[in-house]
């Protein structure tokens, strides 16, 4: 019974201390922890018109190139218009001095536009002026 009463008594000594000693979690953010995270400000796009900044070096063979202008003012890609086509497609890239559009976004029989690959920005993302997140010494295998 002695027994009993001391781990009783240990036990309601450890409950009044740790209550007493109670501080509510902050996160490292320095927000409550249960708020909504805050959107991030918007970043400009690097290159401002089509053919004022240079391509961006991948950083591995099989990356989507980045698009190194603002994209904020084409309309939206449609089934029927992409905006895209008029610069970088088949017809065009030469006389608009711009890269053309990879093989591999044309079907190989009828050498036409592959449909699955018709919203660029699905792989395709604009350069922003970011800085990095975290220190990278990262280099790809592109020269």
């Amino acid at each position: 019974m002695k027994k009993t009463v001391t781990i009783l008594l240990a036990s309601l000594l450890t409950i009044i201390v740790g209550c007493a000693s109670y501080e509510p979690l902050v996160s490292m953010r320095g927000a409550d922890v249960a708020a909504a995270d805050p959107a991030p400000a918007a970043k400009e796009y690097v290159g401002k018109r089509p053919g004022t900044n240079s391509s961006v070096v991948r950083t591995f063979s099989t990356q989507p190139p980045v698009i190194p202008h603002a994209v904020d003012n084409f309309d939206e890609v449609t089934l029927a218009e992409n905006q895209c086509l008029d610069c970088h497609g088949p017809a065009n890239y030469v006389k608009k001095n711009s890269p053309k559009m990879g093989d591999s976004h044309f079907v190989a029989a009828t050498k036409g536009f592959d449909a699955s690959r018709h919203v660029c920005t699905s792989c395709h993302v604009g350069q922003v002026d970011a800085p990095a997140l975290v220190e990278n010494k990262f280099i790809g295998n592109i020269k």
